[in-house]
């Protein structure tokens, strides 16, 4: 076959990035050349919660590993293909690990067909693909499995060695689950359960509203401490001045007959110093240490040192912590509580913003403003970040969410807890073993705050066993729930599509809280946040509507539009039936829904049954966001789409009720809405009484 020229030009010191912005500071001459064996993709990648990506050539068989870095070269910065798009660095990664199979693949079969792609056969992708079947569990995962496959032929004018037809116009390549689908595949991230998300969501409160003020003024000791020493371990002191300031701390711990802090049973040397002021250098003059001893051996030596600070968080009454120690691995130490504070600070933002974990992790100090109103009373909070999924520029771009005050209130305690000249919110903190070796300015990945969400729940579980708490974290199936941090985005769609009670109820409303979230990014076509709380609408209403079905409840309705609405209902209870059994599975009744939805929407009032030629409202498919019957624009008394449920009139007669107790109070409603009351009560008292006459 003739050799592409793009190929044919091909240089070792070709620089792979050179069609992508780099991060700050960097310059092209730092990043990886085509002659390089791995390729650091890291050096364009602007989402802070990812680390690096990198694509390692020696993973490749040594017979295709040309043919592999050309294929990466050019979808990463060569001439684009007819019809085709850039691929995103994400993209390019991923697909490359299946690339690798593939040609392992190819390299491990017998027979000289096999040395190179242009001479492999149908039947030989053929037997790949069974290959796949065998070994790949999820059908999404066979199919990009085969989109890298066919990557050998899209971008054959910059390879040596490519496929010589396209797999895609073979007859049995694909699998017809896969190409039957023409809409995106449903979000599949499992929700957290709300027995979890309640107490989770409470837990983290604690923190950011009783416990942060405890932990961020440890964490204030302790900065001043590690960064601001006066001395370092090479600089001479005067023994006079190192001895004068000893005794004055010992002679605190002796006034208040208070043990010195202590470390494996001994004195904590590094913190009597800090204490003093001095490195622990100071010690190397035994007469110090003899001071130490002494001291230790009137007040004693307590099990870990403690930070010197009144705690000021309080749980049933009571202080909800001892002291705040300084040891990295205590549960009460401040690195694993200033770790807990910013993982509890996360729960809060991600849960209740909508935000993804690239958009979290772009937060940056004074990303906040808070609007108020003429007397000072803030009202309205907004968050500024990036967005990165959907978006054309690789660096993010600016949006803006609002949010509600939990949130504002977790922001503020973010940049308490990050020191200054740190600007990114959810940077690693500085506590803990090795933190000041290189690793400051460094932000958390994906996977760090996933461990810490699940260390968080295993923090909070263990406190409650050894204070006797009964509002732990509970298990699910007699296992820890594992939390990872796309699954907040899906837990607010669920429940501000069910708006339950339980434990959240009491500290959020979800009719309030939608709506703020919604004005802002996350309302947005861009951000997709408002398509998933519509598909978890849609897949209560029909949670909804099957329970309405098998309780044959659709045969009792009343009101002008009950006849359709059964016929509607009876129709789609054919369609969900399997062999005699209603059909709950989440993923096949949103395709139901998708495909036949009966456009039946309950509501508190009404249930409407909604026909566009009919509808009252100015809405039509939008009210059933908000959800029909709720919405300002509905007009239950007079619109001919209202059905009624025996609960929609038992919420009528409380309304009468209510306007009967406002006719009868003392001293009596003014004659205008006395009269306004009367005639919406006779209103709603014709209504009823029409609905229930036969149509």
């Amino acid at each position: 076959m003739t050799t592409p020229a793009a190929a044919q030009g091909l240089e070792p010191e070709v620089f792979v990035l050179s069609a992508w912005p780099l991060k700050p500071g960097l310059r092209l001459e730092d990043t990886s050349r085509f002659a390089d064996s791995t390729w650091q993709l890291g050096h364009a990648v602007h989402r802070l919660n990812v680390r690096s990506l990198t694509l390692c050539f020696d993973r490749v068989p040594q017979p295709f590993r040309a043919t592999a870095k050309q294929l990466c070269l050019a979808m990463l910065s060569g001439p684009l293909p007819p019809a085709e798009k850039r691929p995103c660095l994400d993209t390019v990664h991923t697909g490359f690990q299946e690339a690798v199979r593939f040609l392992t693949w190819v390299d491990q079969r017998p027979g000289p067909r096999f040395r190179c792609l242009a001479t492999l056969t149908a039947a030989d992708l053929l037997d790949y693909q069974d290959m796949l079947r065998r070994i790949v569990r999820s059908v999404s995962g066979r199919s990009k499995a085969r989109s890298a496959v066919r990557w050998f032929w899209r971008w054959r004018d910059h390879l040596t060695d490519c496929l010589a037809f396209d797999p895609r116009h073979m007859d049995d390549w694909g699998e017809k689950s896969v190409r039957r689908h023409q809409r995106p595949q449903e979000n599949r991230t499992q929700r957290i359960p709300e027995d979890v998300m309640g107490p989770l969501f409470v837990w983290a409160l604690r923190f950011i509203d009783h416990f942060a003020a405890d932990i961020c003024a440890a964490d204030g000791q302790w900065q001043r401490q590690r960064w601001g020493m006066p001395v370092d371990r090479t600089t001479r002191v005067s023994e006079v001045s190192t001895r004068a300031a000893l005794e004055a701390t010992l002679d605190t711990y002796l006034a208040h007959n208070r043990p010195l802090p202590g470390w494996r049973g001994q004195p904590n040397l590094i913190r009597i110093a800090r204490q003093t002021g001095y490195h622990r250098a100071m010690f190397r003059d035994p007469a110090l240490r003899l001071l130490v001893a002494s001291a230790a051996a009137a007040v004693g030596v307590a099990e870990t040192a403690g930070f010197d600070l009144d705690i000021q968080g309080r749980m049933d009454g009571r202080p909800w912590i001892g002291q705040i120690v300084t040891s990295h691995f205590h549960d009460h130490g401040l690195a694993m509580l200033a770790r807990m504070l910013q993982t509890a600070a996360y729960i809060v933002i991600a849960y209740l913003s909508g935000m993804r974990d690239s958009e979290v992790k772009a937060l940056a100090r004074g990303c906040l403003r808070t609007e108020t109103d003429s007397s000072g009373r803030s009202y309205r909070w907004k968050v500024t970040s990036l967005s990165f999924k959907g978006e054309a520029d690789p660096r993010g771009v600016t949006a803006i969410w609002n949010v509600g005050e939990p949130v504002a209130r977790a922001i503020t305690v973010l940049e308490l807890l990050q020191p200054p000249g740190v600007d990114h919110l959810f940077n690693r903190l500085d506590h803990g073993a090795g933190g000041h070796k290189g690793r400051r300015h460094a932000a958390m990945t994906t996977g760090q705050t996933n461990d810490n969400l699940n260390h968080f729940v295993a923090w909070v579980n263990r406190y409650c066993d050894s204070h006797g708490r009964h509002d732990a974290i509970p298990a699910v199936s007699g296992r820890s729930f594992k939390l990872h941090t796309a699954q907040f985005r899906r837990t607010l769609a669920w429940f501000i599509a069910r708006r339950p009670g339980g434990t959240i109820a009491g500290a959020l409303q979800y009719r309030h809280h939608s709506i703020q979230v919604f004005e802002g990014y996350a309302g947005t076509s861009d951000s997709g946040f408002r398509a998933e709380v519509e598909s978890e609408q849609a897949l209560a209403r029909g949670e909804h509507l099957l329970t309405v079905i098998d309780a044959h409840e659709h045969t009792r309705l009343a009101g002008p539009a009950a006849a359709e609405a059964a016929r509607r209902l009876e129709e789609f209870g054919q369609r969900t039936r399997f062999q005699g059994t209603v059909v709950l599975d989440d993923r096949r009744l949103r395709r139901i829904m998708n495909r036949d939805d009966p456009a039946i929407y309950p509501g508190t009032y009404i249930t409407c049954v909604h026909d566009p030629a009919k509808a009252l409202c100015e809405r039509a498919r939008q009210g059933a966001f908000e959800g029909l019957g709720d919405h300002p624009q509905c007009q239950p008394l007079a619109c001919r789409n209202v059905a009624l449920t025996t609960e929609n009139t038992d919420a009528w007669r409380k309304e009468i009720d209510l306007v009967d107790q406002q006719l009868t109070r003392r001293p009596p409603l003014p004659p205008l809405l006395q009269n306004r009351l009367l005639r919406r009560k006779h209103q709603i008292e014709d209504f009823l009484a029409t609905a229930q006459e036969p149509s």
